[in-house]
């Protein structure tokens, strides 16, 4: 026999330890394992090891009442989450909040009739399903969707409630809620109640909620036979002071979003589980103007393995102001505990912690909590009964039952919790409300997303952003109303610009990052794709409709375009309507357009409209009517018609003008223009990017 080299040495000994690990299963140098440590790599599944079955899910925790969200911006998991505490707490249901992308759907029909379904779903953009509810809403929707059993009808022992949230200035106002809907009730399910609709658009998202709720309850408690009860506060989340570590412990997290940050060996995928922390190349300000503020930053991707397509998203990663995290801190009287460590335990087994622990109350509140968002009326009915006194929760309970009164007092000023309680509490601190109730009520701090206004051919590796900075003044408040991530971006520009201590509008960040992880100007970031996107035959003629910073994804394409053209492709006309209020002031991109007409000739032509400059205001809707012979023109040509920017009033004025076009140039009526827009729509040769 011949003797073993060290080679062969070594591959036995890696295929003995190979076998050893395979059927001991790891248990001799097994260790704990951090939940957040590969989040990021789970994004489109349930965790490992965990079951995927809803029935299973339900049975080995207990449970009887499963609450699923489609959540793009946090709103709906927090409305799953409210409504699970309160099913509880009310109504003594065993409930659950779950992720749609964590389960299959085949096994809905083996859900037996005294077990309850909620529904809380998001409608996102053009009638499209969440990102999350993407997998369940063609499940469910699909032509020959097919279950586990063959019973007929397939979930007539399903019994479900359902909510949508949604946008009525969007066309395909709540589709996600309303096709869901109609597809359960198609096999067999039996709704309770009616289906609500939430409104964003109208500004009454919450007050629907709270509408819909009550009577749903009603509904409920009817058919499944159950019982009110005088509702306490039950913790989901147990605090566990970690009096053994402090702030500068290795293991304890400082807004450092998963382990592998912690540890400083980040790696992609990058992703809403996983932020690439993007060194910023270069930022500047677009505006002329001393009172207002539009940045233009160039985001570095070229240390990861990202990658965009000319139309995507870019989603950034805020840090709340320390201002508006002291007054957190200190209205719950927990200034001087602001750097204690502590760990944070779901009691209960379907719970999830909505950060990684051991970590401290200043990064919890800074990093991880939306505690600038307008506070809701139901979050203050539950504080009521921590108030400091008797006038406190006299107010509190008033304000929680007189939805008037909340809004003249509350909402019509914006006020975020913190603020709230100062008023209410007149000065005093609030220190009996538990720090778990903050976590379960104040929702987790979401990225912002942002049209790329950079184009993937031209800079593959560099993604730029056109922000305008938010500060809205509201009357009877002291102070402006400051939007949370553009103002986080301001003072990344100022940084960058050698402001050493830059506070934007009063506003201060910690924009070194936890551990200083971001300095030498650093954001986290991830890219979201989209379905904006230019024809894939360059020679079709596009018209663009981009006013204020809805110009930014304008520009990616007319840079796009501008590339084709100097590589020698046939590009087909490109007309870009740009409205603004001065071209002094306020004009985004102006020399830049100048260079693509050098580039593109009679190829590209820009349109203005100048609000504030002459007697009467000019948008640009009022510009495309007026090119209303061209216009058409290009549209018998196929041209593809893109609009970005405000929903509300510009998307839809423009809508209105083009089916007005159609209906004038061609002598047809105005209900089949209307049609005919509808039908480019449906095509996707009609594509909107729009927000409210």
């Amino acid at each position: 026999m011949a003797e073993l080299d060290t080679l062969d040495v070594i591959v036995l000994a890696a295929i003995l330890l190979g076998t050893v690990a395979y059927f001991t299963k790891g248990k001799f140098w097994a260790v704990a394992k951090d939940p957040y440590a590969s989040s990021f790599a789970n994004a489109n599944g349930a965790k490992a090891g965990k079951t995927r079955n809803i029935v299973e899910k339900m049975e080995e925790s207990g449970k009887n009442c499963i609450i699923f969200y489609g959540s793009q911006t946090g709103t709906a998991e927090d409305y799953a989450s409210r409504l699970a505490k309160e099913g509880k707490s009310r109504f003594g249901l065993e409930t659950m909040v779950a992720d749609l992308e964590d389960y299959d759907y085949d096994n809905l029909d083996t859900v037996g009739s005294d077990k309850l379904v909620f529904f809380v779903l998001a409608t996102y953009g053009e009638g499209e399903p969440t990102d999350n509810a993407v997998d369940f809403y063609e499940f469910i929707t699909g032509e020959d969707v097919a279950f586990s059993q063959s019973n007929e009808p397939a979930l007539e022992n399903l019994n479900y409630v359902a909510f949508g949230l949604g946008n009525n200035t969007y066309e395909h106002y709540n589709s996600m809620v309303r096709n869901v809907d109609k597809a359960l009730t198609k096999v067999g399910a039996h709704r309770i109640g009616e289906a609500g609709e939430g409104d964003d658009g109208a500004g009454t998202m919450e007050e629907d909620f709270l509408a819909w709720k009550e009577p749903m309850w009603t509904a409920v408690a009817e058919k499944m036979g159950l019982e009110e009860r005088e509702a306490v506060y039950e913790p989901i989340f147990g605090i566990v002071d970690r009096e053994n570590l402090t702030k500068d412990s290795v293991e304890v997290y400082l807004g450092e979003p998963n382990k592998m940050h912690l540890e400083g060996t980040s790696k992609g995928p990058y992703n809403a589980h996983n932020p690439y922390i993007a060194p910023i190349a270069e930022s500047k300000e677009l505006f002329n103007v001393k009172d207002r503020n539009c940045l233009h930053m160039e985001i570095d991707i070229s240390g990861s393995n990202l990658n965009y397509q000319t139309g995507d998203h870019i989603a950034i990663w805020p840090t709340n102001a320390g201002d508006e995290v002291d007054r957190f801190l200190d209205v719950l009287n927990l200034t001087e505990k602001r750097h204690n460590v502590i760990s944070v335990k779901a009691l209960e087994p379907t719970a999830k912690v909505p950060f990684p622990t051991p970590t401290t109350l200043d990064a919890i509140v800074r990093y991880h909590m939306e505690i600038n968002a307008p506070v809701s009326r139901q979050f203050i009915a539950t504080l009521a009964a921590f108030a400091p006194n008797d006038e406190a929760k006299a107010e509190m309970t008033k304000l929680g039952s007189d939805k008037d009164y909340f809004h003249q007092k509350i909402s019509s000023s914006y006020l975020n919790i913190a603020r709230a309680l100062q008023i209410i509490g007149k000065g005093e601190k609030w220190a009996n409300i538990p720090f778990s109730a903050m976590i379960e009520g104040v929702t987790k701090l979401q990225p912002r997303y942002y049209s790329i206004s950079s184009s993937s051919l031209v800079q593959p590796k560099k993604i730029a952003i056109t922000a305008v900075i938010e500060t809205a003044h509201i009357p009877g408040r002291e102070d402006a109303f400051q939007g949370v991530a553009t103002n986080y971006l301001l003072a990344l520009k100022q940084k960058q610009h050698g402001d050493p201590n830059p506070s934007p509008y009063g506003l201060t960040y910690e924009i070194t990052g936890p551990r200083n992880k971001y300095d030498g100007i650093h954001v986290p970031v991830h890219v979201r794709h989209s379905n904006f996107r230019l024809p894939s035959d360059p020679s079709r003629p596009v018209i663009l409709v981009g006013p204020g910073t809805g110009v930014a994804p304008m520009r990616a394409f007319v840079q796009e375009r501008a590339k084709q053209v100097e590589n020698g492709e046939d590009v087909g006309k490109t007309i870009l309507f740009f409205g603004c209020r001065k071209p002094t002031e306020d004009f985004l991109y102006e020399k830049e357009w100048e260079e693509y007409k050098k580039i593109m000739g009679d190829k590209f032509e820009l349109v203005t409209a100048f609000s504030r400059q002459g007697p009467k205001k000019v948008y640009v809707q009022h510009r495309l009517k007026e090119m209303a012979k061209e216009v058409n023109s290009l549209l018998e040509k196929k041209a593809y018609f893109y609009v970005c920017g405000d929903a509300a009033n510009m998307a839809r004025e423009v809508n209105t003008v083009l089916a007005q076009i159609i209906a004038e140039q061609r002598g047809i009526s105005d209900a089949k223009a209307e049609e005919m827009v509808k039908n480019m729509r449906a095509a996707n040769q009609y594509q909107e990017d729009v927000w409210s």
